[in-house]
């Protein structure tokens, strides 16, 4: 299995970007999947969540700016940032917990990360 994130970039203060992230391979089904960010000399921080009912969980820092969404027929969890702040720049990965068809075992996995940067 491989999650295949895309859609970051420079952006200035104040613009969007959506943030998709496909998951590929022996999968059966899918549930958590979720966005995560580590800016320079942080930790890496929960952005947001969402299980295959819909249900989210959004970080306050980002509550009402940012919106999680998926696409279960697709595999695919999309983020919508709007209003970014330059605090909002970081390396964006997204996660998914994955209920394999090879081996019927549930395991976490990473994408790539992809880069937002927010600046004028």
């Amino acid at each position: 299995v491989q999650l295949q994130a895309y859609g970051g970039g420079l952006v200035q203060p104040g613009g969007f970007l959506r943030l998709s992230c496909a998951a590929r391979g022996s999968i059966f089904s899918i549930n958590v999947m979720g966005w995560y960010r580590q800016a320079p000399g942080k930790q890496r921080e929960l952005v947001a969540a969402i299980n295959s009912g819909g249900i989210t969980t959004v970080a306050n820092s980002v509550k009402g700016r940012f919106t999680i969404s998926r696409d279960n027929a697709k595999n695919t969890v999309y983020l919508q940032m709007n209003a970014l702040k330059p605090e909002d720049m970081a390396v964006y990965y997204c996660n998914a917990d994955v209920l394999t068809r090879s081996d019927s075992s549930w395991y976490k996995y990473w994408g790539q990360g992809t880069l937002v940067t927010v600046s004028s």
